[in-house]
Formats: C-alpha cells, structure tokens, sequence
C-alpha cells in the first residue's frame, strides 16, 4: 500500500475546502524560496524612477538564492511567508477545494463523464473567485519577497499587519487589490492548467490501469500539471508581479506594464524567471496534490462512521 487508499464515501465540500488550505499552507513552506527566487527575477531588470545607487543582479535560480542568502542573510528566502500562508488559506481552498463542487454544477444533469468544457469552465471560475478573495494577500507577499532589490531603500513595511495599513492608508483600498484583472487571468489560466492537466491525467491513468490511486499516481499527475501550468501562465505572470510590486503611478494600468516589458526586454522577457517558475510550481503541485489527496482521505476516516 502507498498511502491512504481512497475511501468508499467521497469527501465533502467542507473536508475538500479545508484539505485544499492545509496543502496550500504545507507547499508552500516546503517551495517559498523559489518563489521568492522566481519574482526577483522577473522584476530584474525593471525600471525604477529614481534608480538605487546600486543594485544586486541576479543569475539563475541557485544563483539568486544563493546572492540573496550573501547579502540579505537566509530569513530573505522566506519573505513574505506570513501572507503567503494567508493567501493559500484563502486562494487554495476556494480554487481548489470548490474545484469538483462546480465542477458537477458544469455537468450536465445524466452525463456519465465530465467534459472537458465542464472542467475548463471550474477551473476559471473557482480561479477569478479565489483572486477577489485572496487579492491583498497576494500583493503583500509580492511587496515583501521584491523588496530586497532595494538594497539603499529602507524596509517598506515592518509587518504582514504593517504591510495591509500602509497600503491602504497610502495608496486606498484599491492598492490592495492592483493587479486584480491580470492576476484573474493569469489564474484563470493556472487554474486550468494546474487542476484541468491534473484532473484528466489521473483520469486517464486510472482509466488505462497504468496506476492504481495511490500516491505514484497523484505525483506522476501533479508533476505534468506544474509544466502545463508554468508553459501558459508564465507571461502573465510576470506583467502580475512587475505589476503588483510597481509604485503608484509607475503603469498605468497592467497593458502600459506589458508594452513597458516587451519594449524593454521583448518577448522573451515574458518568460523571465522560467526554470525558478517551474520549479517552484512543479514542486509546489506535487507537494500539494499528493497533500490534499492525503488529507481529505485522512479527514474521510476519521469520520466517525
């Protein structure tokens, strides 16, 4: 046997929206420094009116991480933990944990299968849900984990806490919520490509008999979800985290954020901190599916009967 074997009763919405929470918060913990890796660079190389007298430059993952530990000492790796963890408390339950719930309101009434348009559909719409929910996190951890490419600047914010009144006070509520319709798209898309990818690959697993439901089976599933995802998202979200961590009136709007980008770095700098990106979402899916998978099973037992 490799891990809990899938109970006879399916798990409820409740125990799937917690599950997807709790795994959120464990990948997280296990991949936060190649996330922080991956948005120092893709913000490299940004302009920034007036420029820092002098400024770290960042080569390759192991390389970033590496510059950051030298110069910033290891707690830089886990900036931004705190609203990370609130974030995946928020943005992994709805997005994930709903997944299958809409999904079945997508379904035809007497369809034997979900379609592919069904699934498609669940994944956009438990994506943009969670992104208006989970917004202000999202953009405080992204504030946090740039903020060392400010070496002459003083810290932005001295808390999580800090971090949501500053920018409130400083930039209105609608500062907690910048970069909501690119970060709805690109999790739009993430969230089909991640859940979509996962869903028909354990699908198609299971169906052929190649894997039994079991833990193998859930990484080989999760493993092809994180290149999928990171191959369509990645230009989106780079323009998110330029973005997000801009000062006021530096874009317009995330289009000017775009043109800025492609003007200055040109297409391929739409897939700047690729290898970090799939790293960290390649791990983070592994470590997340087969977590959720574990949980909700784990929750389903221990139900009393």
């Amino acid at each position: 046997m490799v891990g809990l074997k899938p109970p006879e009763v399916p798990a409820p919405a409740a125990v799937k929206f917690v599950s997807a929470g709790m795994a959120g918060c464990i990948a997280d913990l296990c991949t936060f420094p190649l996330d922080t890796a991956k948005v120092r660079l893709q913000i490299q190389g940004e302009v920034k009116i007036p420029r820092p007298i002098s400024s770290v430059e960042y080569r390759g993952v192991l390389g970033t991480l590496s510059t950051m530990v030298r110069t910033e000492g290891p707690r830089s790796l886990y900036s931004g933990l705190a609203a990370g963890l609130q974030r995946q408390m928020s943005f992994a339950s709805i997005r994930i944990g709903l997944y299958d719930s809409v999904k079945q309101l997508y379904t035809p009434k007497g369809a034997e299968n979900t379609g592919l348009a069904a699934r498609l559909l669940a994944g956009c719409t438990t994506g943009a849900v969670a992104v208006a929910c989970a917004q202000p996190t999202d953009v405080v951890k992204v504030r946090f984990q740039a903020s060392g490419t400010l070496p002459d600047a003083p810290r932005r914010y001295s808390g999580t806490v800090d971090a949501y009144r500053t920018i409130a006070r400083e930039e209105g509520i609608r500062g907690l919520w910048r970069g909501t319709l690119p970060n709805i798209a690109r999790n739009a898309i993430i969230n089909c490509g991640e859940l979509v990818t996962y869903d028909l690959l354990k699908d198609s697993l299971l169906r052929a008999r190649l894997m039994e439901d079991n833990v193998p089976c859930h990484f080989v599933a999760a493993f092809g979800a994180g290149f999928c995802a990171t191959v369509v998202a990645s230009p989106v979200d780079v323009v998110k985290t330029r973005y997000m961590n801009a000062s006021p009136g530096q874009y317009r709007n995330a289009l000017s954020c775009l043109l800025a980008l492609l003007m200055r770095d040109g297409p391929a700098g739409l897939y700047k901190g690729f290898v970090p990106s799939f790293l960290r979402l390649g791990s983070w899916n592994v470590v997340m599916f087969v977590s959720f998978e574990q949980l909700q099973r784990a929750a389903v037992l221990a139900r009393p009967a």
